[in-house]
């Protein structure tokens, strides 16, 4: 389920979907979108949607003037529904695993999305294990960010450093450097944007754990 991030308009035009949603229980009319905007042509209108609709945000059904659906809508003004994506080592990937939602000021990316951290934290970072991780995808990273990395079906925050054509994740806690190269299954998946502290991180098993246990 992977977006793309907004322009200021579509994120715009995003919010006032949700909230218009939330408030009212349908959706708003192309016209009224048009109105709420000040924009002087529907087409316009239609143009932004299909550009929400490409990038990941919202369903269009044809011929309807309010036949949008909104992707993981759950409900609430000022929320925004954040997709949830789990590694998965078999299919050397992530995948979708439904919908979060989430007070919007806690979003600072509109392609962000929700993960979560297995088998190991980072203590730097404030992350324990089984923690939800925000992922920035598109935010470009600075000398110190703390950085999500999908490394076969694990999910690790590390500071990072690139070798050339390696990357290597820095100590953390007791957990030794990893150096990884063009062969090895992993993938950058973007800048840490948030933490949300979860109860449930007891359910997770320690299948990863001896793979990246310091030897």
């Amino acid at each position: 389920m992977t977006r793309t991030a907004l322009t200021p308009i579509e994120e715009q035009v995003y919010h006032f979907l949700l909230d218009f949603l939330a408030e009212r229980t349908f959706q708003p009319s192309v016209r009224e979108i048009a109105e709420r905007f000040k924009i002087a042509s529907t087409k316009s209108v239609a143009d932004l949607l299909a550009s929400l609709e490409r990038k990941g945000y919202i369903e269009r059904e044809a011929g309807r003037s309010r036949g949008v659906t909104l992707l993981g809508f759950a409900g609430g003004a000022g929320t925004v529904p954040v997709p949830v994506m789990r590694a998965d080592g078999e299919q050397r990937a992530m995948i979708d695993d439904g919908f979060l939602t989430i007070d919007r000021t806690l979003v600072s990316a509109s392609d962000a999305f929700i993960t979560r951290a297995f088998p190991e934290g980072c203590a730097e970072a404030g992350v324990l294990e089984g923690d939800l991780l925000i992922v920035n995808p598109s935010e470009r990273s600075r000398d110190g960010d703390a950085l999500v990395v999908r490394v076969g079906g694990a999910i690790l925050v590390r500071g990072m450093q690139r070798l050339g054509s390696n990357i290597r994740l820095m100590p953390s806690g007791d957990r030794e450097a990893i150096e990884l190269g063009p062969h090895d299954d992993y993938a950058v998946l973007g800048v840490l944007g948030g933490v949300i502290r979860s109860n449930t991180r007891s359910e997770f098993s320690s299948e990863f754990s001896s793979e990246f246990s310091s030897e």
